[in-house]
């Protein structure tokens, strides 16, 4: 991606502007942490939809901190098909699956117009000497994302189809709850193909359950336009007995 380092103050403005600075690596830092980033964060041309930040088995080189827009993260498996690991919503973190190796272990797409700070992780290494705090920070959001992946697995390994939709639903609701947004309703970035690929099922499946989750009074529907009406049941959906 062609990119340009601009001014820290400019990137603090825009972050801020935009409400999810504090989930945002550098932007968890202190003030007088910021001023030693100034040199490293880089802010690139928004992505459009379908535009790639970087492909699987491409060398590993930076990790990036979404600013707007959204992302799907998926690899390939040895036939070519694409297997979605995760959505990823401003405020996260993209790449840290390369920090182990030389080359990133997956993909990352726009799923629409986007816009990403990129962190170079050779002079972010450099940085985390010098700065109190920050090797400690990147550890515990890789952490949150180990934990965040165990939990699919379980999702997907023990859940009927309907709690797996209905967990996905609710994380999204939360994760937009923390960022400043309704927790209530919300827009669909993915595709119906892309959340039954992650969960494992049919995107008939997934069509039916939206369907029915609206027959039981559970959320209302309009193509991406997702509206929940009752919060508890869809929270008795996910309970396992």
């Amino acid at each position: 991606m062609s990119s340009q380092i601009v001014n820290l103050k400019k990137v603090q403005n825009i972050c801020e502007q935009c409400g999810i600075y504090r989930l945002c690596l550098p932007m968890g830092l202190s003030s007088g942490d910021l001023d030693q980033l100034d040199d490293i964060i880089k802010r690139s041309r928004p992505l459009k939809k379908g535009e790639y930040i970087f492909r699987e088995d491409e060398a590993f080189g930076a990790i990036y901190a979404l600013r707007s827009g959204s992302i799907k993260s998926f690899i390939l498996d040895e036939r070519g098909d694409e297997h979605v690991i995760g959505f990823k919503m401003p405020g996260d973190l993209v790449g840290l699956s390369g920090i182990s190796g030389s080359h990133y272990r997956n993909s990352a797409v726009a799923l629409e117009t986007s816009s990403v700070c990129e962190i170079p992780f050779t002079q972010l290494e450099e940085l985390g000497k010098e700065v109190q705090g920050l090797s400690h920070h990147l550890i515990e959001i890789m952490s949150k994302e180990i934990q965040e992946e165990h939990q699919k697995v379980a999702m997907c390994s023990k859940m009927p189809a309907d709690a797996r939709l209905a967990s996905v639903i609710q994380t999204l609701s939360q994760r937009f709850k923390e960022r400043g947004f309704s927790a209530s309703e919300f827009h669909l970035s993915m595709s119906r193909n892309d959340i039954a690929n992650m969960l494992g099922l049919a995107v008939e499946t997934i069509s039916r359950l939206f369907t029915q989750f609206q027959e039981q009074g559970i959320l209302s529907v309009d193509r991406k336009h997702i509206r929940i009406i009752d919060s508890q049941k869809l929270a008795d959906l996910i309970r396992m007995d």
